[in-house]
């Protein structure tokens, strides 16, 4: 379920939407990794009884590729709990990041999610969200753009799939490791409203449509920024440094942040 139309959220009575994103499972390490997944494991318990509908934006897992009948190991509490909230009605909405763009179907048929791999338009409520990755959006992210040519190409993903899953992993692992994207290496200043490509993409999509709220992770900072008299642009931050996450209750979405790992 990937192409681009309006989708409808209703609030059920002392129900709220959750966001969150960039949580980089299996980064820096895997004993690192382990204490973070515990913590957000912890926070789903946390918001489990009033979620109708959880976002994730993407960056769940520091590396995934999926073969046909082989995923990376591990995760096991994460993915056990967001089944858990499918099980239980609380719908989960997945958008692609760029450290787990060679998803296929494996969250959709394990955990139920509904996958996208670009952004989308939602309608909860009566306010208008605009919801993505936020990868390869806006002016900058350069760099980025160009790799995401690479990886997306037909025959590269072909020829890393003839790898055996063993070397492949371990490969893709080590390099998404060193990536400037996970923990500790990612630009953490506030560049500017004129320089934030997100924020600058948000104004774009502003002068032919209206929405109330833009959100994005990919950027691994917590921003607020009032972009209009009636719009917001909201970047989640992650889970590696920040562990903040936005709430939406009907009426008014806040970014929030846990408490963080002592």
């Amino acid at each position: 379920m990937d192409r681009f139309r309006q989708h409808t959220i209703k609030l059920e009575e002392n129900k709220k939407i959750y966001f969150c994103s960039d949580q980089h499972l299996g980064a820096p390490n895997d004993a690192e990794s382990a204490v973070r997944e515990r913590k957000f494991v912890a926070w789903l318990n946390e918001i489990q009884a009033d979620c109708q509908v959880l976002f994730l934006l993407g960056d769940l897992f520091d590396f995934w590729f999926e073969y046909k009948e082989v995923v990376p190991k591990g995760f096991v509490r994460t993915l056990g709990k967001l089944a858990e909230f499918q099980d239980n009605g609380i719908q989960i909405y997945f958008f692609i990041g760029n450290h787990d763009l060679w998803m296929r179907d494996y969250l959709e048929k394990e955990v139920g999610a509904i996958m996208f791999h670009r952004p989308q338009q939602f309608s909860i409520n009566d306010k208008e969200f605009f919801i993505g990755h936020g990868d390869g959006l806006g002016p900058g992210d350069k760099g980025y753009k160009r790799m995401k040519k690479v990886f997306t190409n037909p025959l590269a993903k072909k020829l890393y799939y003839l790898l055996h899953p063993d070397f492949a992993i371990w490969l893709g692992k080590t390099v998404s490791r060193k990536n400037k994207y996970i923990s500790g290496d990612q630009d953490d200043t506030y560049l500017g409203d004129d320089k934030e490509w997100l924020v600058q993409y948000a104004l774009r999509k502003l002068e032919s449509n209206h929405y109330d709220y833009f959100v994005f992770g990919h950027r691994h900072l917590p921003i607020e920024v009032q972009l209009n008299k009636n719009s917001q642009y909201i970047n989640l931050g992650d889970w590696v440094n920040y562990f903040t996450y936005a709430v939406f209750d009907g009426k008014e979405l806040k970014l929030l942040e846990r408490d963080r790992i002592k």
